[in-house]
């Protein structure tokens, strides 16, 4: 396995049992990933721009998206990243319990990697998080940026 490197992965999600089932369930990797969280979309996008106490701030090679959040929900950062030159090739899987069509369809339209309903089952939800992070550490060639 030459070459490989941990992915840098930001989780952008207000819930802490939901962001902590994510980064556990993610530590099960063959290479770890190492781990980012932003509560919201505001504070995501100053992450990604590196801005204020993020200014020594890791550019993510994968974003994890929760669709409902206080401040700037999902959908606002995933228009903001796909608008921004630097950012919009990071790959972003909005990571949510809405199983509704009207989610699922604005968020393919604005451009999201994939659309993955959080299970409501620990089992379920961990192999779902597991999938995801095997596809982009093991599969998907990333941009190098």
């Amino acid at each position: 396995m030459t070459g490989v490197r941990a992915l840098d992965v930001l989780i952008v999600d207000d819930d802490d049992a939901d962001a902590m089932m994510i980064e556990e369930a993610l530590q099960e990797s063959t290479v770890p990933p190492v781990v980012h969280r932003a509560i919201d979309g505001t504070q995501a996008l100053e992450y990604l721009r590196r801005e204020g106490e993020f200014a020594d701030a890791v550019r993510p090679d994968l974003i994890l998206l929760d669709l409902n959040m206080p401040r700037m929900g999902g959908r606002e950062l995933l228009a903001e990243i796909r608008g921004d030159d630097e950012l919009t090739a990071i790959p972003v899987v909005v990571l949510t319990t809405s199983d509704a069509v009207p989610d699922i369809v604005a968020s393919y339209a604005g451009h999201a990697n994939a659309f993955v309903t959080k299970p409501m089952e620990l089992e379920a939800f961990e192999a779902a998080v597991q999938k995801i992070s095997r596809f982009y550490g093991d599969v998907a060639t990333l941009p190098s940026v």
